[in-house]
């Protein structure tokens, strides 16, 4: 398998598919996922001409089940190993959930400071912190997230059936089209992955503030947002996060879940490649 070792000794896994000298496409996945959930955006950027990245968040997917390290910093530091890894240049990433707050951390840290990215997308991401603070009322008291540690450690199982079932993709909406399959998708990628980097996932995506991360961005930043999104309300992110950036555009879907990458990936996929190609 096409393995990256991290300057801590972490082996991630990472897909590299298309033209070595087409522009990259990077790709970032939720919690607690894998690099398979970008499967539809990975195919169409290919189909379209461009190098497409993914790789496995450390204990999610194939790569390693650390112990440590499954904070926002370990995350970007690893995304960069593989920019690194593979000379990635003028590269856009886009991130997911909190794959999103990944790309946030990584360009602000890694890739605008070494001239790697040129833009930047954050699909319904986590930025620029998920709790309830002093400084970000609207946020989420933190018995949600305590709630959501003790339903993975009682039953990871069960709580990854469930998660997908119902408020993900917004299957527990009245009139919903459920996708089977997209329900087990989910539940396979979360199950390869390590329960305790899952769990103590749930503190890096909810805990961070990443304010300081989107003001020092400078690169175009698409946010994309659903307006019925269950697990990362827009109000409390999107919303604020676009506020936050020197170059930010959002660009909001009535009615569409967190899970609008896939349930909506036609729509997502013509806007996300209109935001790459622009030249603007």
């Amino acid at each position: 398998m096409p393995i990256v070792t991290t300057s801590d000794g972490v082996e991630i896994f990472y897909k590299d598919w298309g033209p070595r000298d087409a522009q990259p496409i990077v790709f970032h996945h939720g919690w607690p996922l894998s690099s398979d959930d970008w499967d539809a955006q990975l195919l169409f950027f290919l189909h379209n001409g461009y190098r497409v990245v993914a790789h496995d968040r450390r204990g999610h997917g194939r790569s390693a089940q650390v112990s440590d390290g499954h904070d926002m910093d370990h995350y970007a530091a690893d995304a960069f190993a593989v920019a690194e890894h593979l000379d990635l240049r003028n590269a856009v990433h886009i991130g997911h959930s909190t794959g999103g707050g990944e790309v946030a951390r990584y360009v602000a840290k890694h890739g605008e400071p070494a001239g790697r990215v040129a833009k930047a997308v954050l699909v319904a991401a986590i930025p620029p912190i998920m709790l309830k603070t002093a400084a970000y009322p609207g946020g989420l008291p933190m018995e949600v997230f305590d709630g959501l540690r003790a339903a993975l450690a009682a039953n990871r199982a069960q709580f990854f059936r469930d998660l997908p079932s119902g408020p993900f993709y917004g299957f527990n909406r009245p009139g919903a089209t459920v996708h089977e399959g997209v329900i087990q998708n989910w539940w396979r990628q979360g199950m390869i992955g390590s329960a305790k980097a899952h769990y103590e996932g749930i503190k890096a995506f909810s805990e961070t503030d990443q304010t300081e991360d989107l003001k020092v961005i400078s690169v175009p930043t698409l946010v994309m947002h659903g307006e019925d999104d269950q697990i990362v309300p827009i109000d409390s992110s999107a919303r604020i996060a676009v506020k936050l950036l020197k170059n930010g555009t959002l660009k909001s879907y009535p009615g569409f879940s967190h899970g609008m990458l896939t349930v909506n990936a036609d729509v997502l996929n013509r806007d996300l490649l209109a935001f790459v190609r622009d030249a603007a």
